[in-house]
């Protein structure tokens, strides 16, 4: 699986006008912060940590943004390019910086979909790309793909047809061979080198809230559609007894057992748009039995065995005290459930909506937790997990 994201941020946005003249279009202001960090800290919330930013128009800007204000887990290297050369000159300059196989964003949109899901290759030899596409009720505005069997037969001009169908998402799964396929010059991929590739590139459709802030218009209203987009409602995962079968102390990932369904259920709450957060008591650590980093090592371990599946948690959160328990963790913490405060603590340090967050656990104390951090709470009594996610909470918000 790929770790490297890297992002296309060379445009001159002569449509934004007076304001690109003085700020590259990535570093436009959105809601009090540059439109760039909002993409760069939703890639991280999946679990990157490599980026490479190809920069072009006031591009040092952009260095000297991220040396002044770095994203925590981020390494983020930027290169500015002497010259224009459209998306496909940007990415062959940037060339010997690329990882074998990289997800390429445009850095002026935003389309909040499963990265992880994106980023798994198709099952077929001789790929070179995989597109991330989106459903459009005016194709014929931007350009319609045209696929067949997740195959990409077709890159139809704007003008081909008015009705709903397939459009590009601006975001790409695509080897780094690739390049060997761009040309000299002012290349651009979508125009110039994507549509002669058409049968060696994949699909995914998405269904997801997209903005592209290149126009005036559009960056008013990211003002307000780029909050909603980020400040999501979570579901909250009671972990023993939800996620893995209860054995009594799991503390390793030989001993670890998904709950049937569980899997699946954490990807589809990726898929719908929730942060996805554990909550669990170890009392474990405070009786002795295991220490805070062998928490911290399966919690590691669960995350990289969902990814492969499209799937992850966004963080965990797990309270190692107990009142009859060994020092320093003998205490009577509110974070120990039924006290709240894992939930409330995630609150603050995520952007987290209330409205449509829930907890699901396998123990009144779970359920008392989430009554206190004031949202609904769902009994989990063993089965199926994904198919018990239909019933408590439906579809998700995305």
């Amino acid at each position: 699986m790929t770790t490297q994201i890297v992002l296309l941020a060379g445009g001159r946005g002569t449509r934004l006008g007076a304001l690109s003249e003085t700020v590259p279009k990535p570093l436009a202001a959105v809601a009090g912060k540059p439109f760039i960090q909002y993409l760069v800290e939703d890639f991280r919330r999946f679990g990157f940590r490599d980026f490479l930013i190809l920069a072009g128009h006031l591009g040092r800007q952009i260095d000297n943004f991220f040396m002044r204000r770095p994203v925590a887990g981020a390494e983020v290297r930027v290169l500015v390019e002497p010259e224009p050369r459209g998306t496909g000159g940007a990415l062959c300059q940037g060339g010997d910086w690329l990882a074998e196989t990289f997800l390429l964003a445009n850095a002026d949109t935003l389309f909040a979909i499963n990265y992880l899901d994106l980023v798994r290759p198709p099952e077929v030899d001789g790929w070179l790309g995989k597109l991330a596409l989106r459903r459009s009720p005016c194709a014929d505005r931007y350009g319609e793909v045209e696929i067949a069997g997740g195959r990409i037969i077709a890159f139809r001009e704007r003008g081909h047809k008015a009705a709903d169908g397939l459009i590009n998402g601006g975001i790409y799964l695509l080897k780094r061979t690739i390049l060997e396929r761009i040309g000299e010059g002012m290349v651009s991929l979508e125009r110039d080198v994507f549509p002669r590739l058409a049968g060696e590139l994949y699909g995914q459709t998405f269904a997801a809230p997209f903005i592209d802030i290149g126009v005036p218009e559009a960056l008013a209203a990211a003002q307000t559609m780029v909050p909603e987009i980020v400040v999501r409602p979570a579901a909250f995962l009671d972990r023993d007894g939800v996620l893995n079968v209860d054995g009594g102390h799991v503390h390793r990932p030989e001993e670890f057992r998904w709950v049937e369904g569980a899997e699946a259920a954490v990807k589809a709450l990726n898929d719908w748009g929730y942060l996805v957060l554990v909550v669990t008591n170890q009392a474990g650590v405070a009786r002795g039995y295991y220490g805070e980093a062998d928490v911290h090592r399966l919690h590691r371990w669960i995350n990289d065995a969902l990814r492969p599946q499209g799937a992850h948690i966004d963080a965990f959160y797990h309270c190692p005290h107990h009142p009859e328990g060994i020092t320093p963790y003998a205490r009577v913490c509110d974070s120990r459930k039924p006290g709240p405060g894992m939930l409330l603590r995630a609150m603050k340090e995520w952007p987290i909506r209330r409205d449509g967050s829930f907890l699901i656990g396998d123990k009144e104390s779970d359920l008392e937790a989430a009554r206190r951090a004031g949202v609904p709470g769902h009994l989990f009594r063993g089965g199926d997990l994904r198919a018990f996610l239909d019933r408590a909470v439906r579809r998700g918000p995305a």
